[in-house]
């Protein structure tokens, strides 16, 4: 495929995302379909609150942030931060922006493009949308990037054993909602790894992993 094709593609994925988000939006925060990344805030916060202890102010990037539920959750843990927030979706950055306020900075963009000046933040993360990416090297490179040396890059996301990965990712091309493709430990290492010093990884629960890349100083 050549790379007109590839762009043509990528496009296509971001358009079947943006709306299929969009549609979720009024209920991401109940119903059925937000239910797994619902699932891994818990985690998420607890490696963004280890990665930024010590710090009264730290400076946050939530990528893929849909309603900002899970930046809510971040900020009454760390009060004194400073919390910016990225979607693809409009009506989640809608939603974001009513339930955030002037907490938070709430912006209409692409992870893999972020408008952010080299080392603008001390920690980022992204929950439930990483698989989503269509040229993930190419976001976990602009999350580098946007990091201060000693940064924190967390995702939470999808996983499956090896079969039903297979499955599943033989099927993402159908997909409505831009699913790309589910990663096995070894590739979500190898990409952040590409950027980042040391990545670590585990699996949470029977559906998803966290991993957890930092920037070398």
């Amino acid at each position: 495929m050549n790379d007109r094709m590839d762009k043509q593609d990528a496009e296509l994925l971001r358009a079947r995302s943006r709306t299929a988000f969009d549609a979720q939006a009024a209920t991401y925060d109940e119903g059925m379909q937000g239910e797994h990344a619902r699932n891994l805030y818990p985690h998420v916060l607890a490696e963004v609150t280890r990665a930024v202890a010590g710090d009264p102010a730290p400076r946050l990037l939530d990528l893929g942030c849909g309603t900002g539920a899970l930046g809510e959750l971040v900020l009454s843990r760390l009060p004194g931060a400073r919390l910016t927030c990225v979607d693809l979706s409009p009506r989640m950055v809608e939603a974001a922006r009513m339930r955030l306020g002037d907490r938070a900075d709430v912006l209409l963009c692409d992870a893999e493009r972020l408008p952010f000046r080299d080392g603008s933040f001390d920690a980022a993360w992204c929950s439930d949308s990483f698989h989503h990416y269509p040229d993930p090297e190419r976001a976990a490179f602009q999350a580098w990037r946007v990091l201060a040396p000693g940064g924190t890059f967390i995702i939470g996301d999808a996983w499956q054993p090896a079969p039903a990965r297979a499955i599943m990712n033989a099927w993402m091309p159908y997909s409505r909602e831009g699913d790309v493709r589910i990663y096995s430990e070894a590739e979500l290492r190898r990409i952040l790894g590409t950027w980042f010093s040391d990545v670590s990884w585990r699996r949470v629960g029977q559906t998803a992993c966290i991993a957890v890349a930092r920037k070398g100083v």
